[in-house]
């Protein structure tokens, strides 16, 4: 039985380093931080004299890439991967970095992202006699790679990526070179830092401050960056296109302490939280947070509205992603494996429950009844961005539209479904501008239905 909370997957996350001796145990460390990112399975590929050397298991970083591992992937430059399956299945051949041997040498790749039109793709290389390892999406770019026509590998991935529609944030290690590129709608983050005299690349910022490494800047959208022994170098290859970065890296999945599209997490959800208190305040004794996505909200609501803030859910952190139960009676304790009350808090009390998202709702549902269970005379609950009701083509792994409760109840049918007494979103706008971000240059069609690109099915999205 898998006990994950209601949540929106939390996609990958990607660390690449150039230039230093010790490049595969930093690469762990990147990995290490950004594991909220992804908790099935991690790999690295590092560059020894001129040889690329693979290690990918299925697990959490700390096991999988422990001190004897580390010791094998000797060199000074490495990329690493750590997932969670947006497409395709969950088995080892999916684990990432991919690393190949073609026409252009070897060729390791590593991706944040969804490729809505893999599937096409693949049936086309196919049928022209290519064979599949994984059903992972990423493996068609490096098919692609491999079958360009190019003076070398820089050539070959942006010949492919040029005809590559979707979410991508790609880091390329071979021989003599580290590549990064982000696509040119910058769907999903990518950031370049330096550590001491090495380049090093990442999903979100807290990477670097783990092995206190300076951060840089923002790989810009459509900018690919390659790194070799003449050091750093910039080019925008690709078409320009209409900005469309993730909204919901602020939301919910990038780290709080991380710098996103240049502005801070932690600083956007503590605003979230006093734009919720203007738009949906109510009398309440304490406000809640829903360990541990809502926290930051749930401090700027109560900043602002002056109503107490108490940390009354305590979240247990050790049950992994799945627990094998001895008998069937145990499937009745569901979120209690992992959230609990603290009663004395709770009871007498009027409640604001704060959370990131509803999706489905059974988790929601599950809570609020712990709630009320624990004594709560009142149970409110506030959402820190609009109800979810559309599906993510761009990498992150949202359910079935109809699976998504936003998107065949209406707020009051959710409240009344939920058992909660009030039940408050927080606007687009009031995201929006809580974020700072351009609202013409962010994807929200997890929230407006409105798509930046065709999506699979060839349908104007």
């Amino acid at each position: 039985m898998e006990i994950a909370l209601d949540k929106l997957k939390e996609e990958c996350g990607i660390f690449g380093i150039f230039g230093h001796e010790e490049a595969a145990p930093l690469t762990q460390l990147g990995l290490f931080a950004l594991q909220h990112r992804g908790q099935e399975a991690c790999g690295i590929v590092s560059c020894d004299k001129g040889e690329l050397n693979q290690y990918r298991e299925i697990g959490l970083v700390a096991d999988v890439l422990n001190v004897d591992v580390l010791k094998k992937l000797t060199g000074s430059s490495a990329i690493g991967h750590t997932r969670y399956s947006t497409a395709g299945k969950n088995t080892l051949d999916e684990v990432q970095p991919f690393s190949v041997t073609c026409q252009h040498g070897q060729i390791a790749v590593c991706h944040n992202g969804n490729l809505p039109f893999a599937e096409a793709r693949r049936r086309e290389l196919e049928r022209d006699g290519a064979i599949f390892s994984s059903t992972s999406d990423t493996e068609t770019i490096l098919h692609g790679i491999a079958r360009t026509p190019a003076k070398d590998a820089v050539e070959a991935i942006t010949k492919v990526l040029k005809e590559t529609e979707g979410a991508f944030s790609l880091l390329f290690l071979t021989p003599t070179a580290l590549i990064a590129v982000r696509d040119p709608r910058g769907f999903r983050p990518l950031v370049l830092g330096k550590y001491k005299d090495a380049w090093c690349v990442a999903s979100e910022t807290c990477a670097f401050d783990l092995m206190d490494a300076e951060y840089i800047r923002e790989v810009e959208p459509g900018e690919m960056i390659i790194v070799d022994a003449d050091g750093m170098r910039s080019s925008m290859p690709f078409e320009k296109k209409a900005v469309s970065v993730c909204t919901f890296e602020h939301v919910y999945f990038s780290r709080p302490d991380s710098i996103i599209y240049g502005r801070s997490v932690n600083e956007s959800r503590h605003k979230m939280g006093k734009r919720l208190a203007e738009e949906h305040p109510v009398e309440a004794d304490l406000v809640v947070p829903v360990p541990d996505s809502g926290v930051a909200a749930a401090i700027g609501y109560a900043r602002w509205s002056g109503i107490n803030f108490r940390q009354a859910i305590i979240r247990n952190h050790y049950v992994g992603r799945t627990f094998i139960e001895p008998s069937q009676s145990i499937r009745s304790f569901g979120v209690r494996l992992k959230l609990n009350p603290i009663k004395d808090l709770i009871n007498g009390n009027r409640i604001i429950l704060v959370d990131d998202s509803i999706v489905r709702g059974t988790t929601s549902k599950k809570i609020v009844e712990m709630i009320r269970h624990a004594g709560a005379r009142e149970v409110h609950m506030r959402i820190s961005c609009p109800p979810t009701a559309h599906s993510c083509y761009y990498g992150v792994d949202t359910p079935h539209r109809q699976d998504l409760i936003a998107s065949r109840m209406t707020v009051e049918e959710i409240r009344e479904y939920i058992g909660v007494d009030t039940l408050g979103y927080l606007s687009l706008e009031g995201m929006l501008d809580a974020i700072g971000l351009d609202t013409s240059k962010t994807c929200s069609a997890c929230w407006t239905g409105k798509y930046p690109t065709l999506i699979a099915n060839g349908q104007s999205a």
